[in-house]
């Protein structure tokens, strides 16, 4: 678990100092959390789905309890500065704005934590569900030797890979130095740096010579309309990452047209772009894209095998 952040009594008003007495329980603030969020009309979608999910998220995450721990912690009365954590925590995600898991420096993914910041997208992509299942639909009797991470951003998707596939070798790349620190820091993290790198990259400019099983990439895909319209909480992430043109496939072009040079002959490509499939299947009507279906939710990824691709190279062009 990342730290706290460090409390500060200056911050709280003296309402909350009366509310930090009244409420005793990690019950108490459960409800009482739930409660603000649910008034403050947040949006939930970094992680939680519901002013409760994130009520307990928040709750449990401030005080480096797992999620599944005993439910008769619920009763415990909270020492003091936990109860202060706790409201400045509430407070500050409700007048910033900012995702919770920034405030917590953590996201877990595919059943993994990772640290995460700023400089780094929340991760949330329903390719973890690929993951965990070590992508048998396509390596059904051995894993992927070399996978390729391209747009890592917080690295969790190539490291969560290593981490589910023990002998596969991983790289992480992406444009962004500043999000390449952050890949580096959770490599360390999770003690993969036998098997995993991180690479300087832009789409596969810094990766001549280098050919993968799998590419699997949660690229920038966010259309201009939808990058206009997008809740607050979102303006915390970094516009390099959501963003890309107006209809949301800039990086995705690049991806398709480049992807072969880098693939085996067996090897699969698999890709989210989300709300823009439909921008997707009308650039490119006569690309059989592979629509993945998510038993926990998600939209928008597709799979194409390299004999794919190579069948409809002149459409990537």
């Amino acid at each position: 678990m990342a730290e706290s952040p460090p409390v500060s009594r200056s911050t709280l008003t003296l309402d909350d100092e009366a509310l930090c007495a009244g409420l005793v329980t990690l019950r108490d603030y459960l409800r009482w959390a739930a409660s603000e969020f649910h008034l403050a009309g947040l949006f939930h979608g970094h992680g939680t789905d519901s002013a409760w999910d994130e009520a307990v998220t928040l709750a449990l995450g401030s005080l480096h309890l797992p999620w599944n721990v005993d439910p008769a912690v619920l009763d415990a009365r909270l020492l003091p500065m936990e109860r202060l954590r706790i409201v400045t925590l509430v407070r500050e995600r409700i007048t910033t704005r900012r995702p919770l898991p920034y405030l917590l420096g953590e996201a877990f993914f595919a059943g993994f934590p990772f640290s995460v910041d700023e400089r780094v997208l929340i991760p949330r992509s329903p390719i973890a569900e690929l993951i965990e299942s070590g992508f048998a639909a396509w390596f059904p009797e051995e894993p992927p030797s070399r996978v390729l991470d391209l747009c890592t951003g917080s690295g969790c998707i190539g490291i969560a890979t290593a981490l589910h596939l023990p002998t596969s070798d991983v790289d992480l790349t992406d444009i962004s130095p500043d999000a390449l620190a952050v890949a580096k820091q959770n490599i360390q993290r999770h003690d993969v740096g036998a098997r995993v790198r991180a690479v300087l990259s832009d789409v596969f400019d810094g990766l001549a010579g280098q050919r993968y099983d799998l590419i699997v990439s949660n690229p920038p895909y966010v259309d201009a309309r939808d990058l206009a319209t997008m809740p607050a909480e979102f303006r915390h992430e970094p516009a390099l990452a959501l963003g890309a043109g107006s209809d949301g496939l800039d990086i995705v072009r690049r991806i398709l047209r480049g992807a072969r040079a880098h693939l085996a002959d067996d090897g699969v490509l698999i890709v989210e772009v989300g709300n823009s499939d439909r921008h997707l299947e009308a650039a490119f009507p006569e690309v059989p894209f592979l629509w993945l279906d998510f038993e926990r939710g998600g939209q928008g990824v597709f799979a194409l095998a390299a004999a794919e691709l190579d069948a409809h190279a002149a459409s990537f062009a």
